[in-house]
């Protein structure tokens, strides 16, 4: 129903564990290299549990690539530096959600091609600086999915 994007993940647990939610939402999930891991790390493999079989899973050299191999979805970045809420867009089947490497976010070139309304951000208090990567990814993923009557779910 969705994709989402990782841009340079670096932490493998994080990783696995967004492939464990996309698993659940049938999400589909793409990573951009250069990737902080190898994609058969045992931390990875730990926190995606036995759920990387039922996960679609794809690997880019480029961020272009990426956005080539997935043409007609509209694409939002979630950024702490966004000024929309992640909850006020009308999502729809097709939707493409970006997220940066947990050190440092998306780079400034990377949200140079996002405008105002497709760069979102997770409310959170004022002076914290960001939330894990795997939980970031939760929230919008769901937020979205309950927007479409969380469609092919039990």
């Amino acid at each position: 129903m969705f994709d989402l994007v990782l841009f340079e993940p670096e932490i493998p647990p994080n990783t696995g564990n967004i492939i464990r939610l996309c698993a659940n939402t049938g999400t589909q999930l793409h990573l951009i290299r250069p990737l902080g891991f190898e994609l058969n790390d045992k931390q990875l493999q730990r926190a995606g549990l036995d759920y990387h079989e039922y996960a679609t899973l794809r690997v880019y050299d480029t961020l272009t690539q990426c956005r080539a191999a997935l043409p007609g979805g509209r694409w939002f970045a979630l950024t702490t530096k966004g000024s929309r809420s992640h909850h006020l867009p009308q999502y729809r089947a097709g939707d493409v959600f970006l997220l940066g490497p947990e050190s440092r976010g998306l780079p400034a070139e990377v949200l140079a091609e996002f405008d105002g309304e497709t760069r979102l951000r997770i409310p959170m208090r004022p002076d914290n600086r960001s939330l894990n990567l795997s939980n970031a990814a939760a929230v919008i993923l769901y937020e979205a999915w309950r927007q479409n009557d969380f469609a092919g779910s039990i």
